[in-house]
């Protein structure tokens, strides 16, 4: 229930104070540039409480705004497009209670740097095509461990070589292993 007495006293509160020039600088400020005292500088503003904004509350879920699907919807995503890129010993990883910065990662082997870079593009096609930006990636020139970031999911594309010296799994050992093919 609106309160429309608090709601009059309101408007009229604020254009007492868009008089006064708070909102658009002091009367000494309008003075020294030569307007008439209280009168604005803006001509959306006027001393008649200048243009009407209006706000909306929305009731219902706001479709303009593009949602992203989970972490592990989308680490999953991640691990069927590396997959159909023919990348090798394929990992998702559950972060979330080993680490608070990452809630999954993926970790991938492609056989060749061109295989590497076809795999970080094509999930970051997928990526984008579900709604999720990219904020980081490593490692792409070199093309011995790409890491891509994605805010709650981290990407990690190795060569054999790479993947064996560093050994995420193993490093990472606590974090439980998510079954990306049937998620």
């Amino acid at each position: 229930m609106i309160d429309t007495d608090a709601l009059a006293n309101l408007a009229t509160s604020t254009r007492e104070t868009m008089a006064r020039g708070v909102f658009h600088g002091s009367t000494d400020t309008m003075a020294a540039s030569g307007l008439p005292s209280g009168e604005l500088s803006s001509p959306y503003r006027t001393r008649e409480g200048g243009r009407l904004t209006t706000a909306t509350l929305s009731t219902g879920p706001d479709t303009s705004v593009p949602t992203l699907s989970s972490a592990l919807d989308r680490a999953c995503l991640c691990a069927r497009t590396a997959d159909d890129n023919k990348a090798r010993d394929i990992v998702v990883m559950d972060m979330r209670k080993v680490t608070p910065l990452y809630d999954y990662f993926v970790i991938v082997t492609g056989g060749s740097r061109r295989q590497i870079h076809t795999l970080a593009e094509e999930v970051d096609a997928a990526m984008h095509a579900e709604g999720d930006s990219r904020m980081g990636i490593e490692g792409y020139e070199a093309s011995k461990w790409v890491v891509q970031d994605y805010g709650d999911v981290l990407v990690h594309v190795f060569d054999h070589d790479t993947r064996a010296f560093y050994s995420l799994e193993d490093l990472w050992a606590d974090a439980g292993r998510v079954d990306w093919e049937r998620a």
